[in-house]
Order: structure tokens, then sequence, then C-alpha cells
């Protein structure tokens, strides 16, 4: 048990690391480590393997949240607490931010403890329930997204057309961006892009333009001077606002953790709304429940024996190797989650401290130039320029709801139109019309 509890840190310190690295996902390394553990004489045993990757998601999920709050340079789930914490940030307040969403990625890691000894029945049979009408449930969560697009304008215009634009403005951004990212994902889904080495990865440099590389560009452009951050000692959230933040980022991480292609943004905006939640706190704690369940419950569900549960690309990379776990494995990996979630909350806190303390300190511009260099550099590295050029094009389609208020959430249409439209059986007949195939 000692040489397992070594292996877990050295999984926290590696995720550690990647979780300052700009929009950089954890999945994008979990694929070289495995290549690395395997091929170089056995660096990690392969019985341990699975926790060593346990330790590195928890990590990774807690953690995230520092360069998405500081550095504007999310992933998907992060995306809604993008626009509360960059204001957090221009006010002095992000590390307040950044703790109260940890503190509700802990409520996550217990939230999913709690539900474990359930975990093991009631799972199985809802995805046999739920499996044969998959893909009118994600389609519908398409047409949900578009639809909940709203008019932000907040001018007032006499009737006409000025008013039925202005009106439209928004929800017409929304509907654009799902659109080409849909088609977007179309393509990606259906040619090789990537040179083949990598191939597998060719939805990271999507991502990386749909959601990070837009809010470094503003950034750069923008007049921004970051105040002194204040490092607050408390945290203004009550029991109430705990529990509710639990029951919405709950909801809407087990759907993520449950239902393919659902991400925790999704599945966060559809609890969020189901159950009205409408409090600041609420909305940045329940986004930290949700990532955790979304991508640490995602990847336990796999432990549960005889399940065949799990999504996402670690149980992917996992599974070839693992195909039969007993109960005992299961627990191994509950203790794994809850001594990497305490080690990683505690570096938290300190690092973050060292954010609150020497952001002001550097010019942003050249934060966000430097962030920009990153993360071109690690697309070249996943796909050459092929990559780079992928990311161009997907950074042109995620600044639209940027420049016109829309819902950045739209641009998970790069995921759901083509994956319910191959569920439905329609996807390569769709293809070939539009003549990618």
């Amino acid at each position: 048990m000692i040489e397992l509890l070594l292996y877990v840190i050295l999984g926290v310190l590696i995720a550690m690391f990647v979780s300052l690295i700009p929009a950089l996902h954890i999945y994008n390394v979990l694929g070289i480590f495995v290549l690395i553990a395997l091929g170089a004489g056995g660096l990690v045993p392969m019985e341990f393997l699975p926790y060593v990757f346990m330790a590195m998601v928890v990590t990774y999920a807690i953690m995230n949240t520092l360069t998405a709050v500081f550095l504007s340079a999310p992933d998907e789930s992060m995306i809604f607490v993008l626009m509360p914490g960059h204001k957090a940030l221009l006010r002095g307040r992000a590390y307040e931010v950044t703790m109260m969403t940890a503190a509700g990625s802990i409520m996550g890691i217990l939230l999913l403890l709690l539900l474990a000894p359930f975990a093991t029945s009631i799972l199985p049979a809802v995805r046999k329930l739920v499996s044969p009408h998959l893909h009118w449930i994600i389609g519908l969560m398409g047409v949900y997204i578009i639809m909940s697009e709203w008019p932000k304008t907040h001018e007032r215009y006499p009737p006409g057309w000025r008013k039925f634009l202005a009106a439209w403005r928004s929800p017409a951004a929304g509907l654009l961006t799902f659109l080409l990212s849909g088609f977007l994902g179309l393509i990606v889904f259906n040619k090789n892009i990537l040179p083949l080495g990598t191939s597998f990865q060719a939805l990271a440099p999507v991502f990386i333009g749909l959601f990070a590389v837009p809010s470094i560009i503003i950034n750069l452009f923008a007049k921004t001077k970051i105040p002194a951050q204040r490092i607050a000692y408390s945290l203004d959230f009550t029991p109430d606002i705990a529990v509710r933040s639990t029951i919405a980022g709950g909801l809407g991480g087990l759907m993520a953790a449950t239902f393919p292609i659902i991400t925790a943004g999704m599945g966060a905006l559809v609890a969020g709304q189901a159950t009205a939640q409408q409090d600041e706190r609420v909305f940045i704690m329940s986004q930290g429940v949700s990532k955790v369940v979304y991508y640490v419950g995602a990847y336990l569900f796999f432990f549960i024996p005889y399940s065949g549960l799990g999504k996402g690309g670690l149980v992917l990379i996992i599974s070839p190797f693992f195909r039969s776990l007993s109960i005992n494995q299961f627990i191994t990996a509950l203790a794994v989650m809850m001594i990497s979630a305490g080690l990683a909350f505690i570096a938290l806190i300190y690092i973050a401290k060292l954010f609150a303390i020497f952001i002001h300190k550097i010019n942003y511009k050249l934060i966000s130039a430097i962030t920009l260099v990153i993360l071109v550099s690690i697309v070249f590295v996943i796909g050459k320029m092929a990559g780079v050029f992928l990311m161009i094009v997907a950074t042109g389609i995620g600044l639209i709801p940027v420049l016109y208020g829309a819902r950045r959430l739209n641009c998970l249409g790069v995921l759901l139109l083509p994956i319910s439209l191959n569920m439905a059986g329609i996807g390569p007949k769709i293809a070939h019309f539009l003549g990618i195939i």
C-alpha cells in the first residue's frame, strides 16, 4: 500500500504541473503518459496504472480552475466560470472565486463517495433504460441549447426593424456558432486531418480554438489592468448555498458522467435552470461540483464491476488493459480519489495565493501573449501545421459568441450535431451529401 501511495503522489504532482499550463487538457497528457509508462521498462507497474490515472484526473479537475480564472484560458467544463471569474479578477476577488469553485469541487468528491454504494446497482439499470433513446436525448440537448439563447441587449428601440435586429443579434450569433461548429465537427469526425500518429487527438486543436484562444485574443486587445488581488481567509457561503450547489452541480455532473457526449457545461446549464438557481455563489460553486462529478465520476464508474460504465478518453485508454474489475478495486479507486482530492485542495490553497500575489505585478497582455504561444505550441506538437490550421478555423468560430454576446456553449455543436446524427444513423449520409466524404 505504501508503494501505491507513492505512485498516487506522483500522479498528483504530474497533474498539478499540467493544470498550471493554460488550456492543456489532462487527456492530452495521459495518452503520452501511457506510452512512457509502458515503454520505459515498467515506469509504473501495470496494476497501479488505473489508480495513478485516478489521482491525475482528480487533481486536474480541482486545480484547472486556476488558469481559467486568473489567465482566462478555460476548457469546456470551465466556460461558465469564465465571466464571473473574470469579473472577480477585475475586482480583486479572483482568489475567492477560485477557492469557492474548489470548495464546490470537494463537495462533488464527497457526493461521489456518498453515491458509491448505490452506483453498483442503480447506474447499470439507468444505462440500460436510456441506451435505446440516446440519439434523440442528445439531439434535444442541442435544440435546448439553441432555444435557450435569449436577446441580451439592454437598449430599448421603437417597434420596427431596428428592434427586431437588436433582439436577434445574440440568438442569431448562437445559432450560427452552433451550425458552424457542428459542420466543423462533421469534418473532424469523418476526415483524418492530423498526422496519423496523433489523429486520435483531433479534437484537441478544435477545443483549444473554440474555447481558449478567443478569450486570450480578447485579452490581448482589451485595455485590461489587473488590480491587486485580495486573499480571503473565509468564503461567503452558507450550508443552504452548499446544499443547493451540490444538488444543481451534482445533477449536471451525473448527467454528463453517464450520458455520452454530454459534458459538464451542458449538464450544468440544464440542471441549473431545472432547479432555478440564481445566486451567483450557487452558480460558481455548482460549476465546481459539476466538473468534478463529470471528470472523476466518468472514470470512477469504470471501476464498477461488470457494469460496462464509464465514459471519456481515459476509459478508452485504460479499458484494453483492465476489462474485469473487482469490488476491491472499486473501493481502492474511491480511497485514491479521496486522498488525491485532499492533496490537490491543499496545494491549490497555496498556489492560488501565489497567483493572487503576483498576477497584478505582471503585464497582463504579456501573460496573455505567452499563454497564446503555449497554446499554439501545444497544438503544433499534437498536429503539426494541420493542427494549427484546424485551431485557427475553430478560433474564428469561437470568436462569434464572444463578439456578439451569445453563449459560448453553442460551440459544443462540434460534438452534439455530428454524434446525434451518427446515433440516428444518418450521419454518413449527411456527410456524403455535404461532400465531406
